[in-house]
C-alpha cells in the first residue's frame, strides 16, 4: 500500500513539474514578444522621427534657396500732374544661386492694374498703405543681362520687374508710406517699404 501511495506522489510531482515547465516557457515567449513589440515600437517612432526631421530640414533648405532679393535701386515713375506714383521698376535677382523661381505676369484683361481672377501666375505683388489693401497687381518683367528667356528666375539672371499701380484706388501723393509685397510660391516675402519724396516726378529714385 505504501509503495502504490509513493508511487502516485511520485507521478504527481513529476506531473507539477512538467506543468510548471510548460508555464515558464509561455511566460518567457511572452516577455519575448513584449520586448520586441516594445523594440519595434521604439524602433519605429525614432525612424520617424529622423525622417520629419530631415524633411524639416529640406524644407527650410528649399525656402531660403528659394528667396529673391534685390539689385541695385528702386525706380518709381509718377504722374506730376496728378501728383500720384504710378508704377515701381525694380531689379531682382535669385538670392542664394538656389531653385529657379516662376515670375510669370498675370493676366490683365481690362487693363485695370490688377491680376485676373482666374490668372494662373504663382507669383504675387501686393500694395499696402495705411488706407489700402491691395493683393494682386499686375506686373511685367524684362530679362537684363545673360539668360534663356523664360519666366523662371534662375541662377545668374536678372529679372526687371515693373508693378503697376494704376489699379491700387488711391493716390499716391507726396510722404505716402507704401509697402510692396513680393511673394514667390516658395520661398521668403521680399517686402519694399517707401516714403514718397515731397515733390512727385517722371521719374524719382527711391532707394
Amino acid at each position: 500500500m505504501r509503495k502504490r501511495l509513493r508511487k502516485l506522489l511520485k507521478s504527481l510531482h513529476g506531473e507539477r513539474e512538467g506543468i510548471t515547465g510548460l508555464e515558464t516557457a509561455i511566460i518567457l515567449i511572452a516577455f519575448v514578444v513584449v520586448a520586441s513589440v516594445f523594440a519595434y515600437t521604439v524602433l519605429s517612432a525614432g525612424i520617424f522621427s529622423s525622417q520629419s526631421a530631415q524633411e524639416a530640414i529640406h524644407a527650410g533648405m528649399k525656402q531660403a534657396r528659394s528667396s529673391v532679393e534685390i539689385k541695385g535701386s528702386i525706380v518709381g515713375t509718377g504722374n506730376t500732374s496728378a501728383g500720384s506714383l504710378d508704377s515701381l521698376i525694380f531689379t531682382v535677382a535669385n538670392a542664394l544661386d538656389g531653385a529657379a523661381i516662376d515670375f510669370a505676369s498675370p493676366t490683365d484683361a481690362n487693363g485695370d492694374g490688377l491680376a485676373d481672377s482666374g490668372s494662373n501666375h504663382v507669383t504675387v505683388i501686393s500694395y499696402q498703405s495705411a488706407n489700402k489693401v491691395v493683393r494682386d497687381l499686375y506686373f511685367s518683367h524684362t530679362l537684363k543681362g545673360r539668360g534663356d528667356n523664360d519666366d523662371l528666375l534662375e541662377t545668374g539672371e536678372k529679372f526687371e520687374i515693373t508693378v503697376d499701380l494704376s489699379g491700387v484706388g488711391e493716390t499716391i501723393g507726396p510722404y505716402t508710406n507704401v509697402k510692396i509685397e513680393i511673394k514667390p510660391p516658395i520661398g521668403a516675402v521680399l517686402i519694399l517699404e517707401k516714403t514718397m519724396p515731397a515733390n512727385i516726378d517722371n521719374v524719382m529714385l527711391l532707394y
